[in-house]
């Protein structure tokens, strides 16, 4: 397990109890470097939205546990976020909770010349992930082709 993960995994483990107490759902947590800050964010959730109030509730309620457990080497910055309407599906919850809905999916290399796929989640399971397209017909990726899968956003 890398170091990223590492933090990553330690802080859901942490942070859970925190953000169910709240009455909040913990959708993810990264460790990122973006220009060269590190990062630790995590993504909350919950019926109806998350408010700036609820990630600032959050914040407040872990950075004393941050500070006590102390397990990340690095410097960083912690946020709080909603995860926003384009989450990307990564969990067995988001597959669970989006089946029906309308995805997109990005692979790595082209499938039949194309990239970008979109249809209705139909089924999954550890290997695969299958969509079906208005027109009927369906198509399934393996998980490991996959770059991207989120919830499509229509404007």
């Amino acid at each position: 397990m890398s170091r990223k993960e590492e933090y990553e995994q330690k802080t859901e483990e942490l942070l859970t109890p925190v953000v169910s107490g709240f009455g909040f759902e913990l959708v993810d947590v990264e460790y990122v470097k973006e220009g060269g800050t590190w990062y630790l964010r995590a993504y909350i959730d919950k019926p109806g939205g998350i408010t700036v109030d609820d990630c600032e509730a959050v914040s407040r309620a872990f950075s004393d546990i941050l500070d006590e457990k102390d397990y990340i080497a690095d410097s960083y910055v912690f946020e709080v976020s909603s995860p926003g309407l384009g989450r990307p599906l990564k969990k067995e919850k988001d597959f669970a909770r989006s089946l029906g809905e309308e995805v997109e999916i990005r692979t790595y290399r082209a499938i039949d010349r194309q990239k970008e796929f979109e249809g209705i989640l139909k089924s999954y399971d550890e290997e695969t992930v299958t969509i079906a397209y208005e027109d009927g017909g369906e198509q399934t990726f393996d998980r490991n082709e996959i770059a991207l899968i989120r919830l499509a956003l229509d404007f």
